[in-house]
């Protein structure tokens, strides 16, 4: 008789346990970020420091119970996740995960008409540590359920597209005490500014490095030996820091704009959009490059010559063939340069090319956190988005990918 024949109670007692630690570990991280830091704070102004509130006194013990509940199941769902008798166990903490989703702007509500006293026209509620890294333990497990259920990228993502309109419609039309929506009413002029000149920004210069990316990678296979030197040189750029090329930038360009008339009549100086979307282009070259030149060097060669075994010329090889077949892959470099360059795009302000870094740097200044928020959460929102889109238009192009 074997050993594991020999102790059939032990094998029952444990044969329910089989967890997926990723989600184990998140969920207790949420449950103890939910109770055990401040789920909101109150100021009577803006100049004056909130007093922090944990959960039971923000959302009162209905909603601490509710919210228990769910991440209690979340973790219970979690440690049986693994075992084949609990198949839709993922399914279960999908649902479990968008609807604490779905439930925290109302949790918002809920701590304003407790906490924030009506009498005090300026007094505002922020957001505590609890609410935001609870919501960023979630966003981490949804990525993981995702990957989990196999699903496509398109439509994990779009999972979230009515949670988003809710959260909008809560922020615009019941939220207003919430300090970071007060942030935003007093400089909503200042923020689609910031928005245009963010997108304008990012847009250039992952255009620009697109057509520099190609260009450079198909000069790249026709001379085999510039590979080593070419790689070389986009490698260091990627070493610079970003504050460095910057500052390494301000006097060429300050010089061309006082030398070139032409130049100065196209806006070009040592500050400003110029210095900021050559740093933008340098630092998304590297990444371009590289996908774009993988791409085409990895089509198979058997493809090839079956093209020009049915009298193709190389030009139709190229556009007909070889281009069709490695664009998935050059998709991927778009994806990667402009998550990039979105997030780069935050430090240009200190040289005013504007965008979104100028609320974080002015916050930092002021020590005003509603105030980073208002330009970090943006940022964060264009990168999510413009990954997903690629990153969907990717696995649509790609051979068998999501449909």
């Amino acid at each position: 008789m074997s050993l594991k024949d020999a102790m059939p109670v032990e094998k029952g007692r444990l044969s329910w346990f089989s967890p997926n630690w990723v989600l184990l570990l998140l969920s207790t991280i949420a449950l103890g970020a939910f109770f055990g830091l401040e789920t909101a704070s109150v100021a009577p102004n803006r100049i004056v420091s909130g007093t922090g509130y944990l959960v039971f006194s923000a959302l009162g013990w209905q909603g601490a119970l509710l919210g228990m509940v769910l991440i209690l199941a979340l973790i219970g769902f979690s440690c049986i996740a693994e075992c084949q008798e609990y198949r839709d166990a993922y399914k279960a903490m999908l649902v479990i995960v968008m609807a604490l989703l779905a439930l925290m702007p109302f949790a918002l509500m809920v701590a304003t008409s407790r906490l924030v006293d009506s009498d005090l026209p300026q007094a505002r509620l922020g957001i505590g540590a609890g609410f935001w890294v609870t919501l960023f333990v979630l966003l981490l497990a949804l990525v993981e359920l995702r990957t989990r259920l196999a699903l496509a990228r398109i439509w994990s993502w779009s999972l979230l597209l009515p949670i988003g309109l809710l959260w909008w419609l809560c922020l615009s039309l019941w939220l207003e005490p919430l300090a970071l929506m007060r942030e935003y009413h007093s400089r909503s002029e200042q923020f689609s500014e910031a928005f245009r000149q963010h997108l304008e920004l990012v847009g250039t210069a992952v255009g620009v490095s697109l057509m520099l990316g190609m260009g450079l990678a198909l000069l790249m296979r026709r001379y085999p030996r510039s590979q080593k030197a070419a790689f070389a040189i986009l490698n260091f750029l990627q070493t610079i820091p970003s504050l460095a090329l910057f500052g390494l930038l301000l006097a060429p360009l300050a010089w061309l704009a006082a030398n070139l008339p032409l130049a100065a009549s196209l806006g070009i100086s040592g500050i400003g959009w110029a210095p900021a979307l050559v740093a933008l282009v340098a630092y998304s070259l590297l990444p371009m490059v590289r996908n774009t030149f993988i791409a085409l060097e990895e089509v198979s060669p058997a493809v090839i010559d079956a093209a020009y075994g049915m009298g193709m010329d190389t030009r139709q090889v190229f556009l007909q063939v070889r281009l069709p077949l490695a664009l998935p892959v050059m998709l991927e470099g778009v994806r990667i340069t402009t998550v990039q360059a979105i997030g780069l795009t935050t430090v240009a302000a200190l040289i005013g090319a504007g965008g979104f870094g100028t609320f974080v740097f002015q916050g930092l200044g002021q020590a005003a956190m509603d105030m980073v928020l208002l330009g970090a959460l943006p940022i964060l929102l264009m990168a999510s988005v413009a990954d997903a889109l690629l990153g969907a238009v990717s696995d649509f192009l790609r051979p068998g990918g999501a449909k």
